[in-house]
């Protein structure tokens, strides 16, 4: 979802871009194939013909995958091939649980991330590092549960985040592309508020007009609800390790600093709800 947002917020603000993407028949789905100024290019990132292609007359560029347990290699071979091309500025979409201040060795998808960024840096290549908290939009994956049951059901006790909306890191990274800058610089972004779980099932509930409370469950339950749904064994056993690190580690700190170099209006977790309030409403 990310990485759609930030290909609509290029093509809203009239900048010309690629957009290499695994499946052009879910781009035409989605409708990113129609969208004004973006060439949609086919292509695997693992490969490095699609990703030379997809490279030809580029200068600067967003790197964004998805969390697998082979992320590591495909950002790092990425960026190899950026440099081959002649690219000169990664923007590389990271991950370092800035809000909640995280050991990055006790959750292997944030010790990917500083891997990456390592690789990165040693590159040669000019970087920034765009660095965002936990999504507001993750809670839509409990919308079918919210909207049925009027329950938010984590396993999350009362510890507090500080989610932001990809909305507001589109916009970040739509600057860094359009106007490069911030080379050699970490930017991290959280949302304006830390929430506990009752706090956000709060605003879901004033934005939909329905009573909606948090439930605190166990993580058996948790794990047999991703199995269900469809997630791998190793996803679910890296949200293990992030529960881990969240329970050890319960108060989040706000950091909008990056909202504030970029003019960027933070979004509250109560105008999240609202905006996706019919999603949570079923």
């Amino acid at each position: 979802m990310s990485g759609q947002m930030i290909v609509r917020e290029l093509a809203l603000g009239r900048v010309p871009a690629k957009a290499l993407i695994r499946s052009m028949g879910k781009a035409s789905a989605i409708g990113l194939d129609k969208l004004p100024g973006i060439e949609t290019v086919e292509g695997d990132m693992r490969a490095g013909d699609d990703v030379k292609a997809a490279l030809d007359g580029v200068s600067r560029v967003l790197l964004i995958s998805s969390a697998s347990q082979d992320m590591r290699e495909t950002q790092c071979n990425f960026i190899d091939l950026c440099r081959q091309a002649g690219v000169q500025h990664v923007i590389k979409f990271s991950g370092a649980e800035s809000g909640i201040g995280f050991d990055p060795a006790k959750f292997r998808f944030t010790r990917m991330h500083e891997e990456i960024e390592d690789h990165l840096e040693g590159s040669g290549l000019a970087w920034t590092h765009l660095r965002p908290s936990q999504f507001m939009q993750v809670y839509l994956r409990e919308a079918a549960a919210i909207s049925r049951d009027g329950e938010l059901r984590l396993p999350f006790a009362d510890i507090e985040l500080a989610p932001v909306a990809i909305e507001d890191i589109a916009k970040v990274a739509c600057r860094l592309l359009r106007e490069g800058g911030h080379e050699s610089e970490s930017l991290d972004m959280t949302g304006p508020e830390a929430l506990t779980m009752n706090e956000v099932a709060g605003r879901i509930s004033a934005a939909t007009g329905r009573p909606v409370r948090y439930v605190a469950i166990g993580w058996d339950e948790r794990r047999s609800a991703l199995l269900g749904g469809g997630a791998s064994a190793d996803f679910v056993d890296a949200l293990y390790e992030q529960l881990q690190e969240r329970l050890s580690r319960p108060r989040s700190r706000v950091h909008l600093a990056t909202h504030d170099a970029f003019g960027v209006q933070p979004t509250s977790f109560a105008e999240f709800a609202r905006t996706y309030a019919r999603a949570f409403s079923g």
